[in-house]
């Protein structure tokens, strides 16, 4: 520790990413990447853009990205944020609509970068329990707060809550405004951009890393009120004025215009998901309800860690938590269809070895 610190930095516990190994022929299902790569106009759109226009900065509202998301999801382009990846996008909003007097509330099992947030900028925050079966449970945001945020689908449980659910919050809580988090939605969910122009209190998250198989350009966007916008232009603008490169920019667009790709791709995912649960069922796992691209998984007779170490000596890494309440689950990211099989023999075999 340096001295050299700030009390922020010194007291602050970091976000600890998913490994990303160097070691090759792995079956890595652990920090919930697509397995299919991005649509060919992306690339294209990629090779077009890496020439000498480079040394000039990109536009620094990206308007061409928020026209491109705006017409998707039939908003105008003032209803649009865009960043880098929905990271940056949440910190901003942590930022510039959640920090109040009154506490943030989220689920006590959920993205575990919301707690970071709260202490990088001094929010003070109210983990909500999930119920018995790890869902979210409206009735229990009914409390004074300066905010609400949670992922829907839920990480790292993969449980949706119904848009029925969504807008009943909402409702309740026409005070402060309300994030839905939609890094996973495209697997099964649907969005509530639906409720934007109902619900002025409404801010929806998403990005391209997981759908639009593009984690490695990194870009994310909100939505919502343009009110809410502007304050995250207002924090962005503070931060960075160029936050998106040209590559990113262009890269993106290709993605969102590229309906095809991303519907056949999204669907070939939906399918292994729901082979691998029938899989993982068959071998003994509780496996909880998932519309993401992933399955949050636990044996009753093999301890969680215990499955992570024996997976990772056969060459297939997924992710553990060694957090209260899910400390038995594995987090396993939807493969391909062989990815997949290889992980169930690899379970069968060290669940036959342990009996």
């Amino acid at each position: 520790m340096s001295k050299y610190w700030s009390t922020v930095v010194r007291d602050l516990t970091p976000y600890v990413p998913g490994e990303q190994p160097k070691l090759a022929n792995l079956v890595k299902l652990n920090t919930n990447e697509n397995p299919y790569g991005p649509s060919p106009r992306v690339l294209e759109a990629l090779k077009n853009e890496a020439g000498e226009t480079l040394r000039l900065y990109p536009d620094p509202n990206a308007l061409r990205l928020k026209e491109a998301i705006a017409d998707y999801h039939g908003l105008s382009p003032q209803q649009v944020f865009v960043g880098n990846g929905s990271d940056e996008v949440l910190a901003h909003v942590f930022l510039a609509l959640l920090k109040h007097e009154r506490p943030v509330l989220f689920p006590d099992v959920s993205y575990s970068f919301y707690p970071v947030y709260c202490a990088l900028y001094g929010i003070d925050y109210r983990a909500v329990p999930l119920s018995e079966a790890f869902e979210i449970e409206v009735d229990d945001y009914r409390k004074a707060n300066g905010g609400i945020i949670f992922p829907n689908p839920n990480a790292p449980t993969g449980c949706l809550l119904p848009l029925s659910e969504i807008e009943r919050l909402l409702k309740a809580n026409e005070e402060s405004v309300v994030v839905i988090d939609e890094a996973y939605v495209d697997f099964g969910g649907e969005s509530a951009i639906s409720l934007i122009d109902r619900h002025p209190n409404l801010l929806v998250v998403q990005t391209l890393s997981k759908s639009r198989s593009l984690a490695g350009l990194r870009v994310g966007f909100a939505v919502g009120d343009a009110a809410l916008i502007e304050a995250l232009e207002r924090v962005k603008n503070s931060f960075n004025s160029y936050p998106l490169d040209r590559l990113a920019i262009a890269g993106a667009v290709a993605a969102i215009e590229d309906r095809e790709h991303f519907e056949r791709t999204r669907q070939m995912v939906i399918a292994s998901r729901e082979a691998l649960i029938r899989s993982l069922v068959e071998l003994g796992f509780q496996v909880l309800p998932s519309k993401a691209n992933f399955v949050f998984a636990r044996h009753p007779a093999m301890d969680g860690a215990e499955l992570a170490r024996s997976l990772r000596t056969r060459g297939i890494i997924v992710r553990h938590f060694e957090l209260p309440r899910i400390a038995q689950f594995l987090r396993i990211t939807v493969g391909t269809d062989g990815q997949c099989r290889a992980l169930t023999a690899a379970l069968a075999e060290i669940l036959g070895a342990s009996e």
